[in-house]
């Protein structure tokens, strides 16, 4: 197996080089990918606005002097406020394209996963509303890949209803052949579904109330299966035992192909299964069960589909758990549109950047290191180990 190129600084500043400076040319005191990398470093230190990212820069003003050009020194906090203000947020992240390429390469060819499951999510950032202005709390859908550790994409939306037509455009920034894509039920859409296959992917898509008769079908078909213990048709049974966080919890993962007379099969593009996941657990001592229902492009292979779904439900814990706790992003108080919607993109791809570093240690203490340690900090930046 080939080892995966290694980037330099230098190879991240060109990422930058090809998105226009949206300052003034008597603003353009700072060359334009310095600013930007700078940024990056310093979240990665702990930064969490503009003012904070300037006042670590001049700290490490030493450093930044060494890999960066600054002929005019440090930059203040206007600086960032305004090179991140005016920044066009798709065109910002789609700069990152190549880099997220190498990285996920990388990923895949370490794990040697060659079917990722990308989560797509949503996420509000509970604090970042301004009422004098009639702007409400940023609402994002992404996609992140929880066995890679990797946030490859977002659109922001103006509430979590938007989220149907936001997770189109996020399909198309986002390279989604040969990956499984794993949607709550609110992505449940025939013309998402269309758009997932038709882009050479595979969907798992979870089933409530917004698809009704859907739901219900499916939930028929699988109990009137269940009567005869599921000896009539084609079947797999997968369960999965864990134990944590004070709770024992059985999950049961049972697919089927999906029977044609289902509501609307026809419309539903590469329909092939639909699958139940039962869970049972104890929780304040008394036993609780679930049942969620699935319908996928997935041919019968009930592991599979476990991993699917299992890495759905690790985008609260592997991204929006630390990006709430370790980052505090819901206490943000950023409130300009275009600084608020950048800023959690940095936050995302920051966090990325740690989770690949080989270092065991939680990504809280990776933050703190990449701070105390100008090396450390190098080596998540540029994927350099040491």
């Amino acid at each position: 197996m080939t080892k995966p190129k290694r980037t330099t600084v230098d190879e991240i500043l060109c990422h930058f080089s090809e998105l226009e400076d949206p300052r003034d040319e008597i603003n353009q005191k700072h060359p334009f990918e310095s600013v930007l990398v700078i940024a990056l470093m310093a979240v990665l230190a702990g930064a969490g606005g503009p003012t904070a990212m300037a006042r670590w820069a001049l700290i490490k003003k030493d450093l930044l002097m060494q890999v960066l050009d600054l002929p005019q020194g440090i930059p203040s906090k206007d600086v960032f406020r305004r090179v991140l203000m005016a920044l066009n947020p798709q065109a910002f992240q789609l700069c990152f394209a190549n880099w997220l390429s190498s990285l996920r390469e990388k990923c895949a060819a370490e794990t040697e996963i060659t079917q990722p499951v990308l989560a797509v999510d949503g996420k509000t950032l509970r604090r970042s509303h301004n009422k004098k202005k009639g702007v409400g709390a940023l609402h994002s859908v992404s996609v992140w890949a929880s066995e890679f550790g990797l946030s490859l994409g977002q659109v922001a939306c103006a509430e979590k209803s938007n989220e149907i037509a936001a997770i189109p455009e996020l399909l198309q920034l986002v390279d989604v052949k040969g990956a499984i894509i794993t949607i709550d039920a609110m992505g449940t859409q025939k013309a998402i579904a269309k758009a997932i296959v038709e882009k050479e992917g595979d969907y798992v898509l979870a089933l409530k109330g917004n698809q009704e008769s859907l739901h219900q079908a499916v939930i028929d078909y699988i109990d009137k299966q269940s009567i005869n213990g599921f000896e009539d048709i084609a079947t797999r049974q997968h369960t999965m035992e864990e134990t944590g966080h004070g709770r024992n919890e059985v999950r049961c993962y049972i697919q089927m192909p999906a029977p044609k007379d289902l509501p609307g099969f026809e419309l539903w593009k590469g329909l092939k299964t639909v699958a139940v996941v039962v869970s049972q657990c104890v929780r304040n001592e008394k036993e609780v069960m679930e049942k969620r229902y699935y319908i996928s492009s997935l041919e019968l292979g009930v592991k599979n589909l476990a991993r699917a779904v299992r890495g759905h439900w690790g985008v609260e814990n592997g991204c929006h758990w630390i990006l709430d706790v370790i980052y505090r992003e819901d206490e943000s108080r950023i409130r300009e549109q275009n600084l608020r919607e950048n800023f959690a993109w940095i936050n995302r791809f920051t966090l990325s950047l740690l989770k690949q570093h080989p270092d065991k240690s939680s990504v809280a203490m990776k933050r703190r290191s990449c701070g105390w340690n100008d090396e450390f900090l190098m080596q998540v930046l540029t994927g350099v180990d040491a």
